[in-house]
């Protein structure tokens, strides 16, 4: 499944659109995303924000009064999942420890509070959901313990051991996966979906591997867009309840990259609220990355026959 093409290709997006349709009946998880911190602890050769970078970028951690109106950007966009991003770093824990409680108030509790902040200790992720956290993504990039160590500087087992903590401690809890790495064979991409099938995630996404300026691995190619929408495709056949999103990185590959990714049977996309002038410091990608607005998310839901919804835990809509 992960190699099809062609006629194999469309029959196997079609079929895991069908079961997408079946599970969630063609609504789509619309998502805020807040970028709250844009430098990192560790040190990933794929990262414009990796450890070595932090004295040559501009760096930032957003105070309470712009993450809350962003949080109002949200609610007022009619979206109830309010996700927040940032680089591995314990600032992060502070700032939410404080803003968390009053982000809820602002949705009258109908919130999905999911983050996205890297591996932190038992005791942060304990205090991040006694303060209103509900839901948090680690995501573990390959399942190849070889190339994982080579390209993140760190062991796998460090990734996996903090999903199965949060998992333990009641969260729901995303994984996921980067398509394209340079070293990377193709069995470890289906290992990437048995992985994550095996640690009993509620969601798991696939990314094309984006080069990146002032990385170690900028001069790699690119992921390829097909063979991710497969990966999306065959996550969505393995575990048809998980919650799988079309990524940015898709469009940043190819015009109409996210809408491929729904028709293949993603079922989850996110519409960046970062205050406008720190997006262009979030080098997630590099200066030049595809930042998804809710225009741009109405027209892809419009073109694949879909309609936007909120939280998949969360009853009602937002604002």
């Amino acid at each position: 499944m992960i190699t099809a093409e062609g006629s194999a290709q469309q029959q196997l997006h079609a079929q895991a659109a069908a079961i997408r349709d079946r599970v969630f009946r063609r609504s789509v998880v619309v998502r805020g995303v807040i970028e709250i911190a844009n430098f990192c602890r560790v040190n990933c050769d794929y990262c414009p924000m990796r450890r070595d970078n932090t004295r040559q970028n501009t760096r930032y951690v957003l105070e309470s009064d712009a993450i809350l109106s962003a949080a109002r950007a949200i609610r007022d966009a009619g979206v109830n999942v309010v996700v927040f991003q940032g680089g591995e770093i314990p600032q992060t824990t502070r700032v939410l420890l404080d803003v968390l409680p009053k982000v809820r108030q602002l949705f009258d509790d109908r919130v999905e509070i999911l983050l996205g902040l890297g591996v932190k200790r038992e005791a942060e992720y304990r205090a991040l959901k006694e303060r209103g956290a509900d839901t948090y993504i680690v995501k573990h990039e390959t399942a190849d313990a070889v190339l994982h160590r080579d390209i993140r500087k760190q062991d796998l087992d460090v990734r996996l051991n903090a999903i199965r903590t949060l998992l333990r401690l009641g969260y729901r809890v995303g994984s996921g996966c980067i398509v394209g790495l340079p070293g990377q064979a193709l069995e470890s991409l289906a290992d990437d979906i048995l992985l994550a099938h095996s640690l009993g995630v509620h969601m798991c996404s696939a990314s094309p591997f984006v080069p990146t300026a002032d990385t170690p691995i900028a001069g790699a190619a690119r992921g390829s867009v097909s063979r991710t929408l497969n990966m999306i495709a065959t996550m969505r056949i393995v575990n048809p309840a998980w919650l799988i999103p079309t990524v940015s990185a898709l469009e940043q590959q190819s015009a109409g990259g996210q809408g491929a990714g729904l028709r293949a049977g993603a079922n989850v996309i996110t519409v960046n609220f970062t205050p406008p002038d720190k997006r262009r410091d979030y080098l997630i990608y590099g200066g030049r990355r595809h930042i998804v607005g809710t225009e741009h998310v109405r027209r892809q839901l419009n073109m694949a026959g879909l309609v936007a919804g909120g939280s998949a835990w969360v009853g009602g809509a937002a604002g």
